[in-house]
């Protein structure tokens, strides 16, 4: 069973558990984080899924690059950071993935 960091927008951090493949938004929402809205259930159309990776240097050595359409809705989210900002909706856990220290923001834009 592989693990994730997640700290949440008040500070508390908690480990979470999965499965490989997991989708990171999907493992949040189900572990009731009310920071990922995920209002259009992960179609990459509206950024309320946005999460930070805390290590900007891990996470692109873990994850493909961003694609255009999930760049330009993270370009509208408050808190964006274009070295942590990611949309859990378009990331993949898998077993190598697991350490990974993710922190969420306050929910909207």
């Amino acid at each position: 069973m592989s693990e994730i960091h997640v700290t949440d927008s008040q500070g508390v951090s908690k480990t979470i558990e999965y499965d490989s493949p997991s989708n990171l938004m999907e493992l949040l929402k189900e572990a009731d984080y009310e920071e990922v809205a995920a209002i259009c259930g992960g179609s990459c159309s509206c950024a309320t899924c946005h999460v930070w990776l805390n290590d900007p240097d891990q996470a692109a050595a873990l994850f493909p690059d961003k694609e255009s359409t999930e760049s330009d809705l993270l370009e509208l989210v408050d808190d964006f950071d274009k070295h942590k900002s990611r949309l859990s909706c378009q990331l993949t856990l898998e077993d190598h993935h697991s350490g990974l220290e993710i922190r969420l923001h306050k929910e909207g834009f």
